[in-house]
């Protein structure tokens, strides 16, 4: 039997509910009943327009994709990026395109989501005045400030709009060094979402970041100068506000225009009308997202769309799902304000209770909205810590079980969500429900992390849940009998942290102490070389000495990395990428007289290839005797400070960039860790040395210095969070010394700063009250650690040089002096290093050959 034609569904926008659409649909169309043409008018696959702002602070807009790269090659699934449409031909049942084509439909979806509402006055086509709905929005700002600073040097910005995005873009202009402040027409930021005690708070958090607020100005024009730019907003009174780019945010309207040209039926102020199937007016047209109309609103959050999204799947499936009530649940994402609004959070339903903590010293005001017998939580807002917002949100339209006054205040974030029902949802962006993620690990077998958010997809957008879903984790782990150890391995029961402090706390100083006293046997490949780096951490000590040498991977065993050839690559320390015509000739005569591949890495560095284990030594003395020092390039710790040439050269530059990142590599060289570190300082915010890609990255602005903590690259590279604004050096450099050892200290094995981030509880807010606000009296003690480090710091290449045991190592037969490996033929690699001698080739030849034994080569000779 011939299989049926599938149905073919066009689906006209590309953003976030229609990727969601497209990808429900593929996943539960097991009998391949459709086909999928999706129309988007910016010439990009679906991005997460969430994470705008990530843009605008001169993130990597192709890091916002979203859909697996097998979505979009599905033979069944279409995207015309680049063809929006233009009209939809509701008798023929064809969607005609900006190009031209003519596509028949048996159902139409609109995902054509909202526009920026434009204020109706003078002014706000002049040059310089933006909204930011698109990733190109977002570059064009940015690129427009940048030309500002490189013009004017000192950039002013104001923001028309007090809500979430409003403050979202004032921070982004925040970040970029402009002098910003935001404009409010009514009395009060965020007044859609927070009381009158929440804005107040709210307004001095912004405050305290630089972000001047000016509330009850209603802004009459935006003035122009003669060549067409923006100059400023006149207000209703007459006052003026000088600014030299400005940004609407104050509010969106549903693109319906599709739709009204079409006949559909449209709501009082716009939006498609849906029903409760997602159906138009006309049943072979559905709407999702923020351009439908249902229960008398439209919705601009993502949530409500996914969940549109869901139904839609279902109905063409043949499901009788109806569209849930709305989850108009919004959290601030604005680094170092913390704020959540869910629920009936003004308090208007009949006989609501409210249950307030407030401290305005702290910054902190929160309140619950209860039903009349204090027992059903209703709403809720959460201004300066909304660390107990995941745990609340689920909550919402259930009896909390215990004190309400439990879930406020310092301890209010622990208050307990492991026993949450599964209906409940967990992720309020993907619609996953807390019985989804108890799934995952009693069904599908997750007993990480990162495995739950794959299977259930809860965690993947905003990230706010996490805490929760973690949680629900570790509990269903629990109660399914399946060990959720923290053991460092079969010979030591404690986590690396735990260990950590052990070590500390005891002041064992050997392998042999640690295993005496918290192992068992005589350790392995996974506890040896991190007690090695434990120990190395608190007490310093060359890594060959005693029994350090016997505990270390092969890199560190020799201080050089191994290739895969059986050579070794050397790689100097080069702070911040500066180095002396002098400094570059020594480089360049090492490698001449040794025959080694040479390369320029992309941390500002030489690294040499293709050295011989017995050569390793006399290279080292070579560039120690010329100033150079290890670089650490062979261990878990600090491999380099990358720069840009800063203020010292660039015209845009807006501090000495170089000389903070030397004094940065000169401070943690050394400094070993759960994990390699990377840092970078950018001069200015157009941010050429890459820092939001470090574990540790630092970007001038005009006041001082911004701090951000938590990126990587490698196979899951993440940008690093913005953790601190507009420090000086000195407050800079404290700060960084804080995290490094708060990392050191409580990061797993193997850990980078950017999963450790993640799964410490609290997240980054937690990491800034523990080494900024120093909550739990740490700071002293932190700083006396690195005041160590830094006391005890030796080269490790001058200190094995001067050790003939040491190099005694460092021999390419275990029963031979340290001298050349004739059996080893060496030939030039892209141009560069010694070809093999005759007799090199003669000795290969004969079959002079080594045998490898414990890591070292034994002699044999015919």
């Amino acid at each position: 039997m011939t299989p049926a034609e599938p149905m073919h569904l066009v689906v006209i926008g590309a953003g976030m509910v229609a990727h969601r659409l497209v990808e429900s649909l593929r996943g539960r169309d097991a009998d391949r009943r459709w086909r999928v043409t999706v129309l988007g008018d910016e010439g990009r696959r679906p991005y997460d327009r969430i994470a705008l702002s990530t843009v605008v602070d001169g993130g990597d807009p192709d890091a916002l994709q979203l859909g697996a790269p097998l979505l979009w090659s599905d033979p069944r699934i279409e995207l015309r990026a680049d063809d929006a449409a233009v009209a939809i031909d509701r008798d023929e049942h064809v969607v005609r395109t900006r190009s031209g084509a003519r596509i028949p439909y048996d159902r139409v979806v609109l995902a054509t989501g909202s526009t920026a509402r434009r204020p109706t006055v003078p002014g706000t086509d002049l040059r310089g005045v933006f909204v930011v709905r698109t990733v190109d929005d977002a570059l064009a700002l940015r690129a427009w400030v940048e030309e500002r600073r490189a013009r004017l040097g000192t950039v002013r910005g104001a923001v028309l709009g007090g809500g979430l995005l409003g403050l979202e873009a004032a921070g982004s202009l925040r970040s970029m060094g402009v002098l910003t402040s935001v404009v409010q027409s009514s009395g009060r930021l965020m007044s859609a979402q927070l009381d009158e005690g929440g804005a107040a708070v709210l307004r001095r958090l912004i405050e305290q970041r630089g972000i001047r607020v000016l509330t009850e100005r209603r802004t009459r024009a935006l003035s122009g100068t003669p060549s067409g730019e923006v100059g400023g907003l006149v207000f209703a009174d007459g006052e003026r506000l000088d600014a030299d780019v400005v940004v609407i945010a104050v509010g969106i309207e549903p693109r319906d225009e599709l739709a009204v040209a079409a006949g559909l039926a449209i709501g009082p102020a716009g939006g498609v009308v849906i029903d409760e199937g997602c159906a138009t007016s006309d049943p072979r047209i559905s709407a999702v997202g923020e351009v439908a109309f249902i229960a008398g609103a439209c919705h601009g959050l993502v949530a409500p769309g996914y969940a549109m999204a869901e139904v839609l799947v279902d109905r063409l499936l043949g499901g009788p799902a109806t569209v849930p009530e709305a989850d108009t649940a919004t959290r601030l994402k604005l680094s170092g304000v913390d704020v959540a609004s869910f629920g009936d959070a003004g308090g208007i339903s009949p006989g609501a209770l409210e249950v307030v903590y407030a401290d305005p010293v702290a910054g902190v005001y929160q309140k619950l909205v209860m039903s009349d017998d204090a027992r059903v939580l209703l709403g809720g807002i959460l201004v300066g810590d909304a660390s107990a917002y995941a745990s609340l949100r689920p909550m919402l339209g259930r009896q909390l079980g215990a004190d309400p006054a439990a879930y406020l205040g310092p301890a209010g974030g622990t208050a307990s969500s492991g026993e949450l029902p599964d209906d409940a949802v967990a992720c309020s962006c993907n619609s996953v429900g807390v019985g989804a993620v108890r799934a995952a690990v009693t069904d599908h077998g997750c007993t990480d992390l990162a495995g739950v958010k794959a299977c259930s997809s809860a965690g993947t957008s905003c990230g706010s849940c996490i805490p929760l879903v973690k949680k629900i984790m570790t509990t269903e782990l629990a109660r399914a009998g399946v060990e959720t150890s923290t053991a460092l391995c079969e010979h030591v029961a404690l986590s690396r942290p735990q260990l950590f402090e052990a070590v500390r706390i005891g002041r064992l100083t050997s392998f042999s102490e640690v295993i005496a006293k918290h192992g068992t046997g005589r350790g392995c490949d996974i506890c040896k070389p991190a007690i090695a780096s434990i120990l190395s951490s608190l007490h310093g000590g060359h890594p060959l000495d005693g029994e350090h040498s016997t505990l270390q991977d092969t890199n560190d065993h020799v201080m050089a990395n191994l290739q895969k050839d059986g050579s070794y690559s050397v790689v100097p320390r080069i702070p911040a990428g500066e180095i002396t015509p002098e400094g570059l000739l020594a480089i360049g005569e090492v490698a001449r007289d040794f025959g080694l591949y040479t390369k320029i890495t992309g941390a500002q560095r030489i690294d040499l290839f293709g050295a011989r284990l017995e050569q390793l030594p006399d290279i080292w003395r070579r560039l120690v005797d010329a100033g150079f020092e290890s670089g650490h390039a062979y261990g878990k710790s600090l491999r380099a400070v990358k720069s840009c040439v800063g203020s010292t050269w660039c015209r845009y530059g807006v501090q000495d960039s170089v000389r903070l990142a030397i004094e940065l590599e000169l401070r943690y060289r050394g400094l070993r860790s759960p994990h390699k570190l990377k840092m970078g300082v950018s001069g200015c915010a157009r941010e050429c040395a890459e820092a939001r890609g470090k574990d540790i990255g630092v970007i001038a602005t005009e006041k001082g210095w911004n701090l951000y903590v938590g990126g990587n690259g490698g196979f899951t590279p993440r940008h690093a969070t913005l953790f601190a604004e507009d420090l000086d050096t000195e407050t800079l450099v404290r700060t960084i010394d804080r995290i490094l050892i708060y990392y050191i200290r409580s990061a797993d094995r193997l850990q980078r700063t950017a999963s450790w981030l993640e799964e410490v509880e609290g997240g980054v807010e937690a990491v800034r009250a523990i080494v900024v606000d120093d909550v739990l009296g740490l700071g002293a003690e932190l700083d006396a650690a690195i005041a160590e480090h830094l006391e005890r710091y030796e080269d490790e290449w001058r200190t094995t040089l001067d050790d003939p045991q040491k190099l005694e190592r460092f021999a390419s037969f275990i029963n031979a002096p340290r001298e050349p490996d004739p059996s080893l033929g060496y030939v030039a690699e892209r141009g560069q290093g010694r070809p093999a001698r005759q007799d090199e080739r003669d000795a290969v030849a004969r079959g002079d050959s080594a045998v490898l034994i414990a890591g070292t080569m034994l002699e044999v000779r015919r």
